[in-house]
């Protein structure tokens, strides 16, 4: 991939180099010249680096683009009485820094990979996963890393920057649990970047408007047409009322949990008191609690139950049993 620094350091000697060579006897006076201008335009190309490129989805389109733009201002160049050793040098330097513009903004605009014309849409055909933008809470939660190495997902995670930021933010504080959330999700993003059936994207893009880091993340997968992983109960649903489609970790726990019917029967081991009388409480392996009535005297052993019934609930499932027999 080429640098987007070494592009930069090369515009600014070519530049450079052709106000040199155009100077004449005043050379210095236009090396100095050229090298300052290319520095501006480089400057402030830095500065716009957070534009979002849709239409543009690798370098080769920025610089056909911009071939196309240093030739529209020929033409008008050709209208006017310009003596031929200055229009010459002009249309040069147009050319180079239409070139080197179109060039710059297409390599920002790598990640989205796609060019927009209007009822026709061009994809990199080489990477048929779906994209996913990835919040502070998915990552911190550990689990995507299961799930990844499961397999059963394949996608390009784009990790914006701003989130990466909040995860040194937390990396960096002075609260020990804050501290070690942070830390998990720095160690979680180097071993997804290591998985092979997965793309991980850091998205310099930013909105500098919206203030709250859920409502960028959400503005961010509304610009790249992608969903959102989360554990955030209320990302979800910002995410739902924006019309982003969501891949929420905790609905695929649950979903994953074992489904249990009245009348069936396992054995639990009862760990501590319930909320009601003489109930007792234990938990199965994926940490699904059972709520046993008249068992609080059993507490310590594992016994025989049957389930009654199961309550899904937004915070998990609860299952309810009586003592089997």
């Amino acid at each position: 991939m080429i640098s987007l620094n070494l592009v930069r350091i090369l515009f600014i000697i070519l530049s450079s180099s052709i106000g040199y060579l155009l100077g004449g006897d005043k050379a210095l006076v236009f090396f100095l010249v050229s090298f300052f201008a290319s520095s501006v335009i480089v400057f402030f190309e830095i500065m716009a680096r957070r534009v979002s490129l849709k239409g543009l989805s690798a370098g080769v389109f920025g610089i056909v683009l911009g071939l196309i733009g240093a030739r529209l201002f020929a033409v008008v160049l050709d209208l006017f009485d310009i003596p031929s050793e200055v229009d010459s040098g002009l249309k040069v330097s147009l050319t180079l820094i239409f070139i080197y513009l179109g060039l710059t903004l297409g390599l920002k605009g790598r990640e989205e990979f796609h060019l927009i014309i209007p009822y026709v849409k061009f994809k990199r055909q080489e990477l048929k996963e779906e994209i996913v933008v990835v919040d502070t809470s998915s990552i911190i939660d550990g689990r995507i890393l299961d799930i990844v190495q499961t397999g059963f997902l394949e996608a390009r995670f784009i990790v914006p920057r701003f989130v990466l930021n909040e995860l040194h933010v937390l990396a960096d504080s002075t609260e020990h649990l804050k501290r070690q959330k942070g830390k998990r999700g720095i160690e979680i993003l180097h071993s997804l970047k290591g998985e092979s059936n997965i793309e991980v994207i850091i998205s310099e893009q930013d909105f500098d408007l919206v203030k709250d880091v859920d409502a960028k993340v959400v503005s961010l997968a509304k610009v790249m047409d992608a969903r959102v992983l989360t554990t955030d109960y209320n990302l979800n649903r910002i995410a739902q009322l924006e019309g982003v489609k969501v891949l929420n970790v905790n609905d695929l726990s649950n979903a994953l949990k074992l489904i249990f019917i009245p009348g069936e029967k396992f054995t639990l081991k009862l760990l501590k008191e319930g909320k009601e009388v003489n109930q007792g409480i234990g938990y199965l392996e994926d940490g699904t609690m059972v709520v046993v009535e008249n068992a609080r005297r059993l507490i310590g052993k594992s016994i025989n139950i049957e389930v009654t019934s199961v309550l899904q609930s937004s915070s998990g499932r609860i299952i309810f049993a009586k003592l089997a027999g």
